[in-house]
């Protein structure tokens, strides 16, 4: 058994260790490689892109990486509206690879969605994408495969319109940036852990709420099940600009206005934008134009972009600054040469004022609250602003006051208190004089009424929980789900309804959709929609296209976790990159059926325990030890297989076998009077585990002989940002209790006293 255990350590050990994919080159040089970057021969516009493996230093520590051309971000391409698109993509990879063209409007097989679309483009192998330029626009674009987005693959599209005005620009491409393998950071994110959360100090443990008054929030959330509030899911070590934490623009002058072309990157980060040197003029919004709006501040979500006006007031460098959304870091672009200007930096969230309000708006089911006649819709109404402390202390008490009065109505379940009020057409984005960009201001400069033809109404609730990290739409991923079938010459219209409780920024791929905003037959065109929690949001698009296309949040592990849905043309001609399209969409479905390998191991002075399991999004397989030091405390394995149910995945239904030896005086009687057996117990179990409140599970089984075993207990109670307490008692009279001190993410210091192993302390390894 200790051998067993410890090769199975060994091997996580190294998963974590050594990355997947090892640098195959350093950094090429532009001058290294065989083929010119850029040509043009008449409208041709002629790029060679090669993928390769290399290695960054953005934190001060070396760390593998992929890179364009030997950039990270990739180069950006510029071509001319009317023009061709002809594209090599060379992966010098030792793995497959894609690129997804980002917004740009062509035909199906060049969209770049590996087995969907487009063939992956194989290690050492050469992809040719060829299409007419039809639109101009802030676009860009990244790889489709897998996290690679994630370790470096996306760059800035540009379109540049037939008539170019004069103007002076600057494309500025904001990403995210994390030393960890972003394939471990997936699987850390489907294991539950909270590391990330004490990296970005928002654990909302115990001990906080009571030194911050907020005790009371902090059970009523885990009473509904609830785990700490947070508004984004990885720490990141770095917030890019150009590839870089700081851009300097010194070529801008005192007076000049300069439009920016920002692109959000990130793979999961959203930005806060705000200048210093005055008002933010947006002009476009995911390369489409909009009627010019000034604003204070705006958020861009992941996957957006944003063309936007700015001017340089006089001598100096002025701060363009992108803050994360859970203020955890910051990038900036500096306009201007001379004394810098900064823009004000945005403090650190008031968590608890958003669990407050998170338990105001949500059921003990874990769904939105009941609202008749409240209306939530395009940004107009941002659940977080309770949280934001930069907002004028008028405006907080009375955002507050409003949300407390919410709460406590919602509590009472007097809906009638809402009815009648339309939250949609409330601005809450305006505080004194600061304004707030929201998607109701925004408004296209030619009507986009979509042509006529029958119309086609699909329905989808954006579901899903952090407890698990399982995103879904009506309760289903991608794989569990059938194609959407559409026509062409139809009018597709989709009504989004966010039950969740973070921001989810969906994408539609070769299509633009307007957003029903209120602004009639000039609603805007996007390609990328944020929906914020609580909203209902509503868009529509023509069917003029083929083949297959996905509808997909955008936040890259949100996406790979199934979020998503495939819009299917019928009756399409069969793709030339799909030779095999049954086998190919079973690779498309693959990446939301792996599992997930993690462990737990305590190395304690009384012995070991502890688990190590396979998981996915619905199945657990699990096996669960304790090596006691001597015969008196013995040993225990048990191997059970389960599938969790329903949309929040409370319940848990399992069935395994179960050993365990124990020298003990005499049979040992359960609370139920049944013979325990622990001397020798083998034997079939099969049971229910299900999610109480205040996150405690309650576990009931049977085994193959007829005894009976209920279990009670919760592990890993925040007492502090470190600190975990853990319980557990059953009706075999086993019991424990213990402490944890979280270390790194994967040591801590532990120790914890439990009925048959007795007394131990010292570490505890997790994976």
């Amino acid at each position: 058994m200790k051998t067993t255990v410890l090769i199975l350590w060994g091997l996580l050990i190294a998963g974590a260790a050594f990355p997947q994919h090892m640098p195959m080159n350093m950094e090429k040089s532009q001058k290294e490689q065989h083929l010119p970057f850029y040509t043009k021969i008449g409208n041709r516009e002629i790029y060679h892109l090669y993928i390769g493996d290399t290695i960054v230093n953005y934190t001060g520590k070396k760390r593998p990486a992929m890179a364009i051309n030997g950039s990270i971000p990739a180069p950006a391409l510029e071509f001319t509206e009317g023009d061709t698109a002809e594209i090599y993509i060379h992966n010098e990879m030792m793995m497959e690879t894609s690129i997804h063209w980002h917004g740009v409007i062509l035909p199906n097989r060049y969209d770049g969605v590996s087995y969907l679309t487009t063939a992956p483009i194989k290690p050492g192998e050469t992809h040719f994408y060829k299409f007419p330029l039809v639109q101009h626009g802030t676009l860009w674009y990244h790889s489709h495969t897998m996290t690679q987005q994630q370790s470096g693959i996306y760059g800035a599209f540009i379109i540049h319109p037939k008539q170019q005005i004069a103007q002076k620009e600057y494309t500025l491409l904001l990403s995210d940036w994390t030393d960890e393998n972003p394939e471990q950071v997936e699987r850390s994110l489907h294991n539950q852990t909270d590391w990330y959360a004490i990296k970005k100090g928002s654990t909302q443990n115990y001990a906080e709420a009571i030194s911050k008054g907020y005790l009371g929030t902090k059970l009523t959330n885990e009473w509904k099940r609830m785990i700490a509030m947070d508004v984004s899911d990885v720490y990141y070590d770095r917030f890019l600009s150009n590839g870089s934490p700081q851009q300097q623009a010194s070529q801008f002058k005192a007076g000049d206005k300069v439009t920016l072309h920002v692109i959000n990157g990130s793979s999961s980060a959203y930005f806060w934008l705000n200048y210093a040197g005055g008002k933010i003029t947006v002009v476009a919004s995911d390369g489409q134009a909009v009627e010019p709006v000034k604003v204070d501040r705006m958020i861009i979500a992941v996957a957006e972009t944003y063309d936007v006006e700015v001017t340089v007031p006089k001598d100096g460098s002025f701060e363009f600054l992108a803050t994360a959304e859970d203020r955890s870091g910051s990038t900036s672009l500096w306009l201007g040469d001379g004394a810098k200007v900064k823009a004000k930096p945005l403090p650190k969230l008031q968590y608890f004022e958003g669990m407050k309000m998170m338990n105001g708006m949500m059921t003990m089911s874990g769904n939105r609250q009941k609202m008749d006649g409240m209306q939530m819709s395009n940004q107009k109404m941002d659940m977080n602003r309770v949280m934001y402390p930069e907002i004028t202390e008028d405006t907080a008490s009375s955002m507050k006051k409003t949300m407390d009065t919410v709460g406590k109505k919602m509590d009472s379940m007097a809906a009638t208190y809402m009815s009648g009020m339309d939250m949609g057409a409330t601005d809450m984005t305006t505080s004194g004089d600061l304004v707030t960009l929201n998607y109701g201001m925004l408004k296209a400069p030619h009507p986009t009424t979509l042509p006529p033809g029958p119309v086609k109404v699909f329905t989808f609730n954006l579901t899903g929980n952090m407890n698990r990290y399982v995103w879904t739409i009506n309760n289903k991923t991608v794989s569990e789900s059938d194609k959407i079938l559409i026509k062409k010459g139809e009018n597709v219209r989709i009504i989004l309804y966010n039950n969740t409780m973070m921001r989810h920024p969906m994408h539609l791929h070769g299509h633009y959709f307007r957003v029903l905003n209120g602004q009639g037959e000039y609603a805007p065109l996007k390609n990328t929609l944020d929906i914020m929690p609580m909203e209902t949001d509503t868009i529509e698009f023509a069917a003029t296209a083929s083949g297959d296309w996905f509808f997909h949040c955008h936040i890259l592990y949100h996406m790979m976790s199934g979020m998503g849905r495939i819009f299917s043309y019928e009756n399409s001609p069969k793709n030339p990159e799909i030779p095999d399209s049954t086998k190919a969409i079973k690779k498309v479905y693959a990446d939301d059926q792996r599992f997930f390998p993690t462990a737990k191991i305590g190395l304690e002075s009384n012995g070991s325990d502890g688990n190590i399991s396979l998981v996915n999004t619905r199945w657990k397989i699990q096996t669960l030890w304790k090596l006691g030091t001597t015969d008196e405390k013995g040993y225990e394995s048990e191997t059970i297989v389960g599938r969790y149910l329903g949309q929040m995945q409370w319940l848990y239904a399992y069935a395994g076998f179960d050993y365990q030896y124990r020298k003990v005086n005499g049979p040992e009687k359960n609370l139920f009077g049944q013979i325990s057996n622990q001397n020798n117990r083998h034997t079939v179990v099969a049971g229910l585990a299900y999610a109480l409140p205040l996150l405690f599970v309650a576990d009931a089984r049977i085994d193959g002989n007829g005894k009976l075993r209920l279990q009670l207990g919760r592990d890993d109670i925040p007492v502090t940002s470190r600190l975990r307490f853990s319980l557990m008692g059953n009706t075999d009279k086993e019991y424990n209790a213990g402490l944890r001190y979280i270390i790194t993410k994967y040591f801590s210091i532990s120790g914890h006293y439990d009925s048959d192993m007795g007394l131990g302390a010292g570490l505890t390894i997790l994976y």
